[in-house]
């Protein structure tokens, strides 16, 4: 890739945290708060975010397996040290935080284990908030195992796990169903590296348009007739989108102040991915009985902004976190990352 090829991924990448810690600031925190007034905001946000839900994981994931394919070419020790490994890794780490965490706050809307046989399953077949690891840890190893496989017999055995998963005939708990979802966008930017890379080169405001009008149709599609269900829908819905959010990423990377800003935060996710869920939490039993309480003329502000604001603390105050926490809990200790040398 050239250097503004990784701008434009990081871009996107950036753009793809803001939306996860949003939409569980709205979720978890902003629709839970006890609305007087009658506003039609709170409702407005709870909708924008559910509109961008064929557009969040999936571009992730996208650019997630972008940047996998010299991963995926090394040796199968190499890939299981420096990939499943880690992600493995950081999983059950950061699973186990979440839960002790949680626990002390038992009315934050989330799924936590509530005893050992939920947690085993949690850390087995179930994944809960963190699932993003879970996955990027499973997809790693399917990548290289149907490696000499035909690339379109892959991704089209992948986009029917997708819609299969997304129609309801599979048994999702948790966050089971994201990780069928999502396999065929992550090895959609594996095959697809070179044909996404001239996407965002060539981005034009006449081709964001050009994508910007069929994404909207098949959301009116979904929204008018509640066809998330419809078999194929949704992940056609999610690759629309991508091919949208990766001429977006292209158009922004030609503003220096954006690029700088999204592309730094993009290379960064990890630890806000990993530490917003139990700040939010935190946050909310701070929050949740004063903005209920609160005047109508103070709710009619924090319904305006509150979204915005606390998405931009919570971000903040991972980044910052992150310089005080040990490089242990963000990757793999450095014995088990090292390859084993012949005669030390």
């Amino acid at each position: 890739m050239t250097e503004r090829r990784v701008a434009w991924a990081d871009v996107a990448k950036g753009v793809c945290i803001l939306l996860v810690v949003l939409w569980h600031v709205i979720m978890k925190h902003y629709l839970q708060i006890d609305w007087r007034i009658s506003s039609p905001v709170p409702g407005a946000w709870g909708k924008l975010s559910e509109l961008l839900l064929p557009l969040r994981m999936p571009l992730f994931f996208t650019i997630s397996g972008l940047f996998a394919v010299n991963a995926v070419r090394r040796s199968w020790p190499d890939l299981l040290r420096t990939r499943v490994a880690k992600f493995g890794y950081l999983y059950a780490l950061w699973l186990v935080i979440h839960t002790i965490v949680l626990a002390a706050v038992p009315d934050f809307g989330t799924e936590r284990a509530g005893n050992v046989l939920e947690f085993l399953a949690q850390l087995t077949i179930t994944p809960p908030n963190l699932w993003y690891l879970y996955a990027l840890a499973l997809y790693f190893l399917i990548a290289k195992l149907v490696r000499g496989i035909p690339p379109a017999l892959i991704l089209a055995a992948a986009f029917g796990l997708s819609a299969i998963a997304a129609a309801g005939l599979l048994e999702v708990p948790g966050n089971r169903g994201g990780v069928y979802q999502n396999l065929v966008f992550f090895l959609g930017g594996l095959y697809g590296k070179a044909l996404i890379e001239r996407l965002a080169a060539n981005a034009s405001w006449t081709r964001l348009a050009l994508v910007g009008v069929p994404y909207a149709v098949l959301l009116g599609v979904i929204e008018a007739y509640d066809a998330k269900t419809w078999f194929g829908i949704w992940p056609l819905a999610s690759v629309v989108a991508v091919g949208l959010g990766v001429t977006a990423a292209g158009l922004i990377t030609r503003s220096a102040v954006l690029t700088d800003g999204l592309a730094n935060l993009g290379r960064r996710t990890l630890p806000i991915y990993v530490l917003h869920m139990p700040l939010l939490a935190l946050t909310h039993a701070l929050l949740i009985g004063p903005l209920s309480a609160a005047s109508p003329g103070v709710q009619g502000v924090v319904a305006l902004f509150e979204p915005v604001v606390l998405t931009a603390y919570l971000v903040w105050l991972c980044l910052n976190l992150r310089r005080f926490l040990p490089d242990v809990l963000f990757d793999l200790p450095r014995r088990a990352v090292e390859p084993v040398r012949v005669g030390t």
